[in-house]
């Protein structure tokens, strides 16, 4: 609804019934715009819903070719290597030391609405640490960590999981967390860090989802991920199963633009291939 039709209505209220009529009504229409948590069991639909508009493809890595065409690395001990089933991130083999997480980014930076799609396979063996693909990061502007994070690549030798959370304006998508099946500690999370404040602190997007069975080491799934607006569309595939996820940002800042980037903490190693970045 445009702004001039809100007053036209409120003006029209307020002259019919008075102040409190008319101030009524504009609490409702301020508490409508705010986006609301899908409805339990509502994923699926939801997912579809946001999938229905006509993407277009801005940006494509098979994984096959040298992937520093398209991507740069944060961290000097973490590898990336390609190979003919896709894009190899390994993380360094040392748990609880910063200096072994790495961090790949798109050198391609995106705006508006964006569509991510990728075939992810786990080949490591870790019962614990997370994978986390960042979706449209800029610097939170403050100092020398200006908008475009590409500038202070410096700073990120030792990709410290703060440096990121303290520094950067990004939505964070955490998976593939402690990915065995027998384990009930699996969490798919996601996160809009508030930079230059108190960590990670009233970050998280609500709900917080439990998948089981997912993300088992050497099984293909196709990850897609959809950030509209103030919310995020998860569908996770495998051979098993399909599953949904509904993440909302109810009243932090939104995100408009930024790079893309794939987090692994230490220990942790996957294969990418055929990642996908569509707009509408």
């Amino acid at each position: 609804m445009s702004l001039g039709k809100v007053k036209r209505l409120i003006d029209l209220a307020v002259r019919r019934a008075g102040w409190t009529f008319g101030i009524v009504l504009l609490a409702s229409m301020a508490e409508d715009s705010l986006p609301a948590a899908a409805p339990a069991g509502d994923e699926k639909g939801a997912f579809a819903r946001a999938d229905e508009r006509r993407w277009r493809e801005i940006f494509l890595d098979p994984g096959t070719g040298r992937w520093s065409d398209q991507w740069f690395l944060d961290g000097e001990i973490g590898t990336v290597s390609n190979g003919p089933m896709g894009m190899t991130l390994a993380a360094g083999p040392e748990a609880k030391n910063d200096a072994h997480h790495v961090v790949l980014w798109t050198k391609d930076s995106f705006k508006g609405d964006v569509k991510i799609e990728f075939d992810y396979t786990r080949l490591d063996h870790a019962g614990e640490y997370v994978n986390i693909l960042y979706i449209q990061a800029t610097g939170s502007g403050t100092g020398r960590f200006v908008s475009d994070i590409a500038a202070w690549r410096d700073l990120r030798r030792v990709p410290a999981m703060r440096t990121y959370f303290d520094h950067m304006h990004t939505y964070h998508l955490s998976y593939a967390t402690f990915p065995d099946a027998e384990q009930s500690r699996a969490y798919l999370r996601g996160r809009r860090y508030l930079p230059e404040q108190a960590g990670l602190k009233g970050t998280g997007l609500q709900p917080d989802y439990f998948p089981v069975g997912l993300f088992g080491t050497g099984v293909r799934h196709q990850i897609t991920v959809i950030k509209q607006d103030r919310a995020l569309f998860v569908r996770v595939v495998n051979a098993e199963q399909t599953y949904y996820c509904h993440l909302v940002n109810a009243g932090l800042p939104i995100i408009t633009e930024g790079r893309i980037g794939l987090r692994h903490m230490f220990t942790r190693s996957a294969r990418y291939a055929n990642f996908r970045v569509s707009v509408p």
